[in-house]
């Protein structure tokens, strides 16, 4: 069995002396693991970078197999990162939800293009955030999870939408709400794809679906926790949102 594809490479960890084993978002294979032959050497230290685009090319005698990748660079996204506290921890974000969300070998093209998008946004700082959002949303709709807020779960109407049910992740308006308002969350612009972005907004955005990830995904996935990489980044981001 084998194939050739492009990816984003989304972890990387030693084995055995010399080898590593990867895991790289592809475009027509979805999430895939393999090992490189010497990959943990210094050669290659500088092009299995987190984030990186590959090209790669996989290889293993059964198809339910780890298989042996070997890769060449296309795009290093590492320095750019490097230069920004805010753009590193985006990029690990990224990385590590990709990483733990995803089932292996299941192809979302769609998904790898705007994994690539987001990623080509790091040195704009001033964008990322907002893109990361709405990012994570398409990944909840990716894996079973998406949220319902183009209309009021009670009254069907779709203006004044400004609650979120916490337990069917629908959209409740204004109206709709009644004397359950307290027990709803609050349905930040950025998720409804409207409003101006303001900083303020996205980490609003950022903490609801935190409620999500750790009440539905983590449990459904059997995950202790979401990736630490995710709450650095929104600690980072709520420090430059109060500064």
């Amino acid at each position: 069995m084998e194939w050739r594809d492009q990816g984003v490479l989304l972890s990387v960890r030693k084995h055995g002396e010399g080898s590593a084993i990867v895991d790289i978002l592809t475009q027509e294979h979805g999430r895939h693991s393999g090992i490189i032959r010497g990959g943990a050497g210094r050669r290659m230290a500088p092009v299995l970078q987190l984030g990186a685009r590959l090209d790669v090319a996989w290889r293993a005698r059964l198809e339910a197999h780890l298989g042996a990748f070997t890769v060449e660079p296309i795009k290093s996204r590492a320095a750019v990162a490097l230069n920004d506290r805010l753009a590193l921890a985006g990029l690990n974000a990224v990385c590590a939800m990709a990483h733990v969300t995803l089932a292996e070998r299941i192809a979302c093209p769609q998904l790898y293009a705007h994994t690539e998008r987001l990623l080509d946004l790091l040195p704009q700082t001033d964008l990322f955030p907002l893109a990361y959002v709405q990012w994570e949303m398409q990944v909840l709709q990716e894996i079973g999870f998406g949220l319902d807020l183009e209309s009021c779960a009670v009254t069907g109407e779709i203006e004044d939408l400004i609650y979120i049910s916490p337990k069917s992740g629908r959209a409740v308006s204004r109206q709709g709400a009644g004397e359950w308002a307290d027990r709803l969350l609050p349905l930040p612009d950025c998720l409804k794809h409207t409003g101006t972005g303001q900083d303020a907004d996205v980490l609003a955005g950022l903490q609801v679906l935190e409620f999500f990830w750790k009440s539905k995904v983590a449990k459904q996935l059997d995950l202790t926790d979401m990736p630490s990489a995710r709450a650095r980044f929104v600690d980072i981001f709520a420090r430059q949102v109060s500064s």
